[in-house]
C-alpha cells in the first residue's frame, strides 16, 4: 500500500483549506493512512510530520505497522494529552473530522485548549479522506477480490446444502462459519438470510424461521481480507417457484444485468441508478424498489461511490461498488441480486462468479 502517496493526497488538501495539520479520528481513514488496526487511537497529520497518537496497549503494535510515524502516547486525560501533543508542532488552524468525533469528544479538546490557553482553532472537516479511498489502488482490489472470491465460494456452498426446514439462522451459521474457515477476518457486516415473507425486509435479521419449498430465499454476505471487504446477495428458491417469483426475479436480474452492461467511466451515481430503475418501473415494481442500485465498497461495507437517485457521484476508473437492484413485496417477499464489481479501462468489470440461480 502506498500509505505515502496517500499522504501526500491529504496533505494537498490541507493546503487547500488553509489547514495546519488534521485530527484524524476515524478507524478505517486511520487505518488507511497509517496501516495502523488497533482499536483506539488517532493521527495527526501536519504537512511534514506524521503522529500516531494512542495509549499503552498499542504502543509496540504501533512501531511495527506503522513504522514511519512519530509515536506519542496517551496518558491521563484529554486535558493531560492533547494540549501536550499540540504543542510538538506548530498550529493554528486544526481539522477535525465532523462526522466521527462524538461531541462529547469535542468539548473534551476545546475544554484542553481553553485550559492550556492554546490559540489552536479546531475547524470542522467533511469528507477530506473518503474521496481518496474511493479509487482504489491495484493492492486494494486484490484484497477485495480475494473477499468476493470467499463469500462466492461460501454461497456455492451453502446453495448446495441448504434444505426446507432448515432455519434462516442455521444456513447464516453454515456460511459464518465457512467464510471464517477459508480466510474471512471478521465479516464486514451481519449475514442476511431471509425466507419467505422475511425476504421483504431488505436488512432483515435471521431468524428461527423454518425455509419452505417454493418461497424465495435472500441471502446477502460479505467477507474481509486485510481490513478489505466484500459483498454478494444472491436469491434462491427450493423446490418450485410460483409465477410471481418468476416474474419478479427475471425483472432484477434484467435490471442488473442492463446496469452492468451500461454504466461506464464518468457515469454519475444517478445516470447509472435510472438503468436499472427504469426497467423495474417499466415493470411495475417502481414503488418496491426503495433502495440505491449500489455503493462503494472497501475498508467500509458502504462508501463512496453511492449510485442512486440524485447522486452527483462520478462513477471513475478503479473504483469499486456494488450493483444490487431488488424488489420487495409486503406479505410475499423479495428478491435481491448483487455483485460486486470494479470499474477498469471505462467499463464494469465483475468480480463476483458465482451462480445466479435463475428459476425455471
Amino acid at each position: 500500500m502506498n500509505i505515502g502517496n496517500r499522504l501526500q493526497k491529504l496533505r494537498q488538501k490541507l493546503t487547500t483549506r488553509e489547514l495546519d495539520a488534521v485530527f484524524i479520528s476515524q478507524p478505517e481513514n486511520r487505518y488507511y493512512l497509517s496501516n495502523f488496526d488497533g482499536s483506539d487511537g488517532f493521527l495527526l497529520i501536519t504537512p511534514q510530520d506524521t503522529a500516531l497518537v494512542t495509549d499503552f496497549r498499542y504502543i509496540e503494535q504501533g512501531k511495527r505497522q506503522a513504522p514511519d510515524c512519530e509515536i506519542f502516547q496517551i496518558t491521563g486525560s484529554v486535558a493531560d494529552w492533547f494540549p501536550k501533543l499540540i504543542a510538538n508542532y506548530n498550529i493554528r488552524t486544526l481539522g477535525f473530522e465532523a462526522g466521527n468525533i462524538t461531541f462529547s469528544l469535542y468539548q473534551q479538546l476545546t475544554d484542553a485548549l481553553a485550559k492550556g490557553q492554546s490559540s489552536v482553532k479546531l475547524i470542522a472537516t467533511e469528507r477530506l479522506v473518503e474521496p481518496l479511498r474511493a479509487i482504489k489502488e491495484p493492492q486494494e482490489i486484490a484484497l477485495i477480490s480475494q473477499a468476493v472470491a470467499i463469500s462466492d465460494r461460501a454461497f456455492e456452498y451453502v446453495a448446495d446444502r441448504i434444505r426446507p426446514g432448515m432455519t434462516e439462522k442455521d444456513v447464516a451459521w453454515e456460511i459464518e462459519k465457512f467464510m471464517r474457515e477459508n480466510g474471512s477476518q471478521a465479516l464486514p457486516f451481519d449475514i442476511i438470510v431471509a425466507a419467505g415473507p422475511n425476504a421483504a425486509l431488505p436488512h432483515a435479521r435471521p431468524s428461527e424461521r423454518v425455509i419452505a419449498p417454493g418461497e424465495p430465499v435472500v441471502i446477502d454476505i460479505g467477507a474481509r481480507v486485510n481490513g478489505y471487504g466484500s459483498d454478494l446477495s444472491r436469491t434462491i428458491y427450493l423446490g418450485s417457484p410460483d409465477e410471481v417469483l418468476h416474474k419478479v426475479y427475471d425483472t432484477v436480474l434484467k435490471a442488473q444485468l442492463a446496469a452492468i452492461a451500461a454504466i461506464q467511466d464518468s457515469f454519475t451515481g444517478d445516470q447509472a441508478d435510472k438503468v436499472a430503475r427504469n426497467i423495474i418501473e417499466e415493470a411495475g415494481y417502481g414503488p418496491a424498489f426503495g433502495h440505491a442500485l449500489g455503493h462503494g465498497i472497501g475498508l467500509v461495507t458502504h462508501e463512496s461511490p453511492r449510485l442512486g437517485p440524485h447522486s452527483p457521484d462520478v462513477l471513475l476508473n478503479g473504483m469499486v461498488f456494488s450493483i444490487e437492484p431488488g424488489i420487495y413485496l409486503s406479505g410475499w417477499g423479495g428478491v435481491r441480486i448483487e455483485d460486486t464489481v470494479v470499474m477498469e479501462n471505462g467499463k464494469i468489470n465483475v468480480l463476483s462468479r458465482s451462480r445466479k440461480n435463475r428459476p425455471r
